[in-house]
């Protein structure tokens, strides 16, 4: 079993700088169903005063993060260069790249890599088959853990303590008749995906895609990430997708174990 990840040290608060988290927390509070946001708003969903959440708005106006129109505030494409930056300076997306790109071109498919964050999956690499249409998620794109494989994928790696926590503070949106929103049920499945290694989901988020996806792990056998896949369901049964793919999956992530 994967060791869980160490606990780092407590950062002195006399070390921190108050106002970056809470200019962190204004950025984060605008999602798809809070696209703008008066300073009130903002206010309530940060945690912040009214003045203090008027002087963040402003700021992030006058330095391109942010627009308004006198009432109402939205955020700019600036703001992607955040997430840019990271992916820029990431080791893990350069790392698999030329992996996932001989996979694309064996499968004929898109070929995901992702991380977890918190209760979330984020994808951060992604290749394309040569073909016009693609399947998947693109690179920067946020998806509840509990509605894709790379989610039970690498839950399946941690312990029992930490999945016990993890499925209490979660949140079981269902998104199609087929999305699994039983904490039993759930766990039942991250504790299967654990023996075997892999995980297949079947129309959790999107009807008619099926996945499949496995953990990246490093030399200590430490989970770094997942790969995978998203198809069309009509293309593959669940045993094609074990027959087929699932063998190029595994034969990326060994030989990425040597260099993560």
């Amino acid at each position: 079993m994967t060791p869980e990840p160490s606990t780092p040290a407590p950062i002195a608060r006399k070390d921190l700088i108050e106002g970056l988290s809470k200019g962190l927390r204004v950025i984060e509070a605008f999602d798809d169903t809070h696209v703008q946001l008066t300073p009130s708003e903002l206010a309530r969903r940060a945690d912040l005063t009214r003045t203090a959440a008027r002087r963040f708005l402003l700021t992030l106006v006058h330095d391109g993060y942010a627009d308004t129109d006198g009432k109402h505030f939205w955020l700019t494409p600036r703001v992607l260069r955040l997430g840019h930056s990271y992916l820029q300076a990431a080791r893990l997306p350069r790392l698999v790249q030329p992996f996932i790109q001989r996979v694309s071109l064996q499968s004929g498919e898109t070929v995901n890599v992702s991380v977890l964050d918190g209760h979330e999956v984020v994808y951060l690499a992604r290749s394309n088959p040569p073909r016009f249409v693609t399947i998947g998620y693109h690179v920067g794109v946020r998806v509840p853990a509990h509605v894709v494989t790379p989610g039970v994928a690498m839950l399946s790696t941690h312990d029992d303590a930490f999945l016990a926590q993890w499925i209490a503070e979660h949140s079981f949106s269902a998104y199609t008749q087929h999305t699994v929103v039983d904490p039993q049920r759930f766990l039942d499945n991250v504790q299967q995906a654990r023996s075997l290694g892999y995980w297949l989901t079947d129309q959790q988020l999107d009807l008619g895609l099926r996945g499949i996806a496995m953990p990246l792990k490093d030399r200590k056998g430490e989970c770094k990430g997942a790969i995978g896949m998203t198809v069309q369901s009509q293309a593959y049964a669940p045993e094609a997708l074990v027959e087929r793919l699932l063998p190029l999956l595994q034969e990326a992530a060994q030989a990425l174990r040597l260099i993560l």
